[in-house]
């Protein structure tokens, strides 16, 4: 994941670079890409959502979307 450390935002929920996140009423973490994927990495399976239980698994899964979708335009 390039530059996209999760962090606090002034007591706001952790945020992503790139991502908007936020938790749900049931107090799972989302997270949202500010721009969509390219058709290719739409076509490899990059997600432009993603949820998780806590900020690591948030950030793993965004990672691996991010992956996707780098490995699908080389």
């Amino acid at each position: 994941m390039k530059d996209s450390a999760v962090h606090e935002r002034r007591g706001e929920e952790p945020g992503i670079t790139g991502w908007r996140v936020w938790r749900s009423d049931a107090g799972r973490l989302w997270a949202t890409r500010e721009r969509q994927f390219g058709r290719a990495a739409e076509y490899a399976g990059a997600c432009r959502t993603v949820d998780a239980d806590d900020e690591i698994g948030l950030a793993k899964a965004i990672a691996e979307q991010e992956s996707r979708a780098e490995l699908a335009v080389r």
